[in-house]
């Protein structure tokens, strides 16, 4: 009975060593660091008290019975997120296959009529019927399609206009802006890296100077910020990260710098990642942070580093997944940031994806799993680089490589 006690990292009596220390000098964010430590160890002792065997359960009945419910309906809440639509149909589909919840060919269907709607007749996709197109929906939309995986999926996407939209919003120095007259971030290069790989239009022109300016958005911390000068973040890093991996140029980066600011993201006491440095855990950090991990593990391996591990990614899996099972799930299904905040699709999707990081380790030859918890808390395997199921990236880029790569009609100037 003590062995199963003592085998959550949370249980164990170091972990209160692992609470925040201030040396004495108090500040707003140790104050707020301190105030969410001690809500979660409200969390957890109220869990101890209430199981003799801690086994957390990742509660996938009441997490499907909520995803499935925003397909159909969404209360007035989600009314601000009317142009980011596609986002809740890629939210909601990847947690549900990453659940092993396939979706009713009827609803797959609708999804697909409504992205199409979304499509706009200058490419790309808007946030909703009738927006402007935007790489942030586009990034989206492209992805649930791929989730559905079905012809009427794939036929959705007009290739050819999406490689002109990417065109005109593809700047002189290898950036992207979000949008025709739209601001330049990393998110619009992995973005448009994303949605080009998968859907094969990736041209000889098309990212000519992207890999040089994401590297310039690498700091002195090691992560990435937004645009080159800006603090590094965890958001911004993956996208670079993962855009760089797209485009086999990963070694561009300093990749030992990188390791050392996102291993040290992972909060002792808490198991889950931070944003930035000095912030607080965020259950959506899950696979913006530990995600990157695998991306690293596989640049170190092809540079021949000969210290990985065989195992494990470079973070605590364990820690991780006891985070997001016991202080990230809403009883009526959904996740969150952290104990004390709602639950949203978003983070739902994200924690998901984080706690199926922590579970899967390997590639094509290896593959190795570590579940905490019950047996069903077993999700299905994520693709780090695209955050959907791995089959799904393959089924996608198969299909499409059967199609010529559309011949670029650059604009005559970019915006």
């Amino acid at each position: 009975m003590e062995e199963e006690v003592t085998q959550l990292r949370c249980f164990r009596e170091y972990h209160k060593s692992e609470l925040f220390k201030d040396d004495g000098v108090e500040t707003v964010t140790s104050v707020e660091q301190k105030k969410v430590e001690g809500t979660i160890q409200q969390v957890l002792s109220a869990y101890l008290q209430n199981h003799k065997i801690p086994q957390p359960e990742l509660l996938r009945d009441q997490h499907c019975a909520y995803l499935k419910r925003g397909l159909r309906h969404l209360s007035d809440a989600y009314e601000c997120l009317d142009a980011s639509r596609p986002w809740l149909c890629y939210w909601i589909l990847h947690s549900l296959e990453l659940l092993d919840k396939p979706v009713p060919t009827s609803i797959s269907s609708d999804v697909c009529q409504f992205l199409a709607r979304c499509q706009c007749p200058t490419g790309g996709f808007a946030g909703g019927p009738g927006q402007q197109a935007h790489l942030a929906p586009t990034y989206a939309a492209v992805n649930a399609l791929c989730i559905i995986g079905t012809e009427e999926a794939y036929s959705v996407i007009d290739r050819q206009k999406l490689l002109e939209f990417l065109y005109s919003v593809k700047q002189p120095d290898g950036s992207f802006v979000m949008h025709v007259g739209g601001e330049v971030d990393v998110r619009s290069a992995y973005c448009a890296a994303s949605v080009a790989s998968l859907t094969n239009i990736i041209t000889s022109t098309l990212f000519a100077g992207t890999p040089g300016w994401i590297v310039s958005c690498q700091n002195w911390e090691g992560g990435l910020g937004g645009v080159p000068g800006l603090e590094a973040h965890g958001g911004y890093t993956f996208c670079g990260m993962a855009a760089m991996v797209i485009l086999g140029k990963e070694d561009m980066l300093d990749l030992r710098t990188l390791l050392r600011w996102v291993a040290s993201r992972q909060m002792r006491f808490e198991g889950g990642f931070q944003g930035r440095c000095n912030k607080l855990v965020d259950g959506c950090y899950s696979l913006w942070q530990a995600g990157l991990l695998p991306l690293l593990h596989r640049a170190l391996y092809k540079e021949g580093e000969l210290a990985l591990s065989q195992a494990s990614w470079m973070f605590e899996q364990q820690a991780l997944q006891e985070y997001i099972l016991l202080c990230c799930q809403n009883p009526a299904g959904g996740l969150l940031d952290k104990p004390g905040k709602s639950r949203d699709f978003y983070h739902t999707c994200y924690c998901l994806s984080g706690l199926s990081v922590a579970q899967h380790f390997g590639g094509r030859d290896v593959h190795l799993e570590l579940v905490i918890g019950k047996d069903d808390n077993r999700l299905e395997p994520t693709h780090p680089v695209y955050n959907i199921c791995p089959e799904k990236v393959t089924q996608a880029i198969t299909w499409f490589q059967q199609q010529a790569v559309p011949m670029p009609r650059e604009p005559a100037s970019t915006s």
